[in-house]
């Protein structure tokens, strides 16, 4: 009970270098192919699940949008391959570092913002001004609008950050409390024990649906640009 909570999160390293890279490539060698012209079942679902996310994703966008469509659902797939793997014991999981999480949100968005000013340069600054905004409140919108549109990958990466360390802290904590109980009172130890049961289901929805959430909001944002 008295290790570091954050123990876990701290980046692994092999003989003094950093493994974290090693661990981010290592997800898409789980994503099975087929070489065969008629797919098993693994595959054909596969394909159903990405077209199925694909088409939710890119209803909304114009040609230029779905020229993302690739790239949008490769980052899908990373980010929940990434996160299940972290529910395994003694694992790693990439995501609960925000520099990763900056590293994948960062060029996202300024992408997409780019894109913005360069074939809609009247659409896009006219975001930082709302119509029939009076006159004296121009300047401070135009500041508001600014800093809100700045702060977008950070809430894109501290969102991600946070939902995936606090449930892993959580589970720490839970199965820790599991195994101090266990010499002292069996049927607590069972109570605790179910609910870390619990909490492990929540957390693989909490994977999958933080996974969809992050390349959403990165849709919507090419959304607004395109």
């Amino acid at each position: 009970m008295n290790e570091n909570l954050f123990a876990s999160f701290i980046a692994p390293t092999i003989l003094g270098l950093p493994a974290a890279v090693l661990i981010i490539l290592f997800p898409p060698l789980l994503i099975p192919t087929s070489k065969y012209l008629i797919n098993n079942r693994l595959i054909t679902t596969q394909q159903w699940l990405i077209k199925l996310t694909s088409k939710q994703m890119m209803t909304m966008h114009n040609t230029k949008g779905r020229t993302w469509s690739l790239m949008l659902v490769s980052l899908i797939i990373f980010i929940a391959t990434t996160n299940l793997l972290g529910l395994l014991p003694y694992s790693f999981t990439p995501t609960t570092q925000l520099s990763m999480n900056l590293a994948m949100a960062i060029p996202l968005w300024a992408g997409a913002v780019i894109m913005g000013f360069r074939s809609k340069i009247k659409n896009a600054l006219a975001h930082f001004l709302p119509q029939g905004t009076p006159t004296p409140l121009i300047p401070m919108l135009v500041i508001i609008e600014t800093i809100s549109l700045l702060i977008q990958p950070m809430a894109l990466a501290v969102r991600l950050t946070a939902n995936i360390t606090a449930g892993h802290l959580l589970m720490h904590l839970i199965g820790s409390a599991t195994l101090a109980m266990s010499t002292i009172n069996l049927p607590s130890t069972l109570i605790i024990f179910t609910i870390l049961i619990l909490l492990t289901i929540l957390e693989i929805a909490v994977a999958l649906i933080q996974a969809h959430v992050f390349t959403l909001l990165v849709s919507l944002y090419l959304h607004d640009n395109t």
